[in-house]
């Protein structure tokens, strides 16, 4: 008979063990969101170099104030948005501490709680400006999150040779949620005007930045509004439906007719320095935002990535419709077969497992058929493959892409026996 006390120890382990695997890809015992499982695929493991992190603030004047159009439709203010930069450094590998928060500030039934996770980066270490230049990766999140939330990807990528920039969106984070208004006209000129930042300071002799950053040569990757961002910016132009949508929502605002189709002003702004973008299930298309003729402006290299049970985005109807009408992209979509619209976040802490919280802090986070740390590794295996080929001309990654559409039709390349199950890959070449 086991005695209570050995029980009890052998319970608290193996609860533990959930939280705390015994497995590292380094030599230090701490598991941190992103580290590789020991059935992930062959590019999701770490690069050679070690990370860095600084926090900046940049400020775009005088923009549109949509959430006060109601009141005067003339209305401007100047939009805060706070960075997150990883990228190489040459200071030694070292563990880090994020602050975080979950709950929603403009729900009282969702209150701020704050946590904190680990990560493997460094604050305000020294810049590796040997192999710079480095392509620049801008990472968008959704409504609502923050710059922390894809922490397992941002490092990882550094770590490959990218500098790495996620911002957290003024009005569309945990902190600062407000109307929803906002982060439908503001998303995508976030994402340019922050381009045009992280391409000032790569100048600025004052800066850390200053010849690190190689914005010539930039991805887009974005998450749920961050990915609805990331279509428009790439070419995406919204109907004319989703401008009379906008319209309704915002006092009868016209302020999104500037990202629409057709619109001079928007074709325009379609910047050659974007030459992929990412975009984890992102919104839209079933609300009516793109039509057939918006989607085709799209021509750079796209990778999307969705779960086939999407309840946010919708899939059928919604992300798998964005990747079927971009016909003039490249373009490929993993689909993680019975996942919702989780794809692309942290695992959920553990302040979000709680008895009594509001299971949205735990499903802000967490997919109830995948594993997230799972989903985290597939998520660095593929995005390594596609920003690789594209950024760094690293043709042998192509490989990794190309593979048959079921993963439970043979093993797929990079993956362990055994372990590409559950998965779908579709690809398209450009039809002109």
């Amino acid at each position: 008979m086991i005695r209570r006390p050995t029980l009890l120890i052998l319970l608290l382990l193996a609860v533990s063990s959930i939280y705390q695997p015994a497995f590292s890809q380094s030599t230090q015992k701490t598991f941190v969101y992103g580290d590789a499982l020991p059935d992930a695929p062959e590019l999701s493991v770490r690069g050679s170099n070690a990370v860095g992190v600084q926090t900046i603030e940049v400020v775009n004047k005088n923009q549109v104030d949509v959430l006060s159009f109601a009141k005067d439709s003339l209305a401007r203010y100047d939009r805060k948005l706070t960075l997150e930069v990883w990228y190489p450094t040459t200071a030694p590998a070292g563990l880090i501490t994020y602050d975080e928060v979950m709950g929603q500030n403009c729900n009282p039934e969702r209150p701020i709680i704050p946590f904190s996770f680990s990560g493997r980066a460094t604050r305000k270490a020294a810049p590796l400006l040997k192999d710079g230049p480095y392509p620049l990766i801008i990472v968008s999140h959704g409504y609502t999150g923050s710059r922390y939330l894809m922490t397992y990807l941002t490092e990882n990528l550094a770590s490959k040779g990218y500098v790495v920039v996620s911002i957290d969106h003024m009005e569309s984070t945990f902190r600062d949620a407000d109307g929803f208004p906002s982060t439908l006209l503001n998303r995508s000129l976030d994402d340019l005007f922050v381009l045009n930042e992280i391409a000032r300071l790569s100048k600025d002799k004052g800066s850390f930045l200053a010849g690190l950053v190689n914005t010539g040569n930039t991805a887009l990757v974005g998450y749920s509004m961050g990915g609805y961002g990331a279509v428009n910016v790439a070419g995406g132009g919204y109907s004319p439906q989703a401008v009379e949508l906008f319209g309704g929502m915002a006092g009868g605002s016209k302020a999104l007719a500037v990202r629409m189709r057709g619109n001079a002003a928007f074709e325009a702004s379609i910047d050659p320095r974007i030459k992929v973008i990412v975009a984890f299930a992102p919104w839209g298309m079933e609300r009516g935002l793109w039509d057939a003729e918006g989607l085709a402006g799209i021509k750079i290299p796209s990778l999307f990535v969705a779960g086939s049970m999407d309840d946010v985005s919708g899939y059928e109807k919604g992300i798998k419709a964005i990747y079927e009408g971009a016909v003039n992209s490249d373009r490929y979509m993993l689909t993680y077969i019975d996942a919702r619209h989780n794809v692309a976040p942290n695992p959920p802490p553990v302040e979000a497992m709680q008895p009594g919280l509001n299971i949205n802090e735990y499903l802000r986070y967490a997919d109830s058929v995948w594993d997230m740390r799972r989903i985290n590794n597939i998520n660095q295996h593929f995005v390594t493959a596609f920003l690789g080929m594209h950024l760094k001309g690293m043709a042998e990654y192509k490989k990794y892409l190309d593979v048959p559409v079921e993963s439970s039709a043979e093993v797929w390349t990079g993956f362990k026996p055994r372990t590409s199950i559950g998965l779908q890959m579709a690809h398209d070449a450009p039809e002109k």
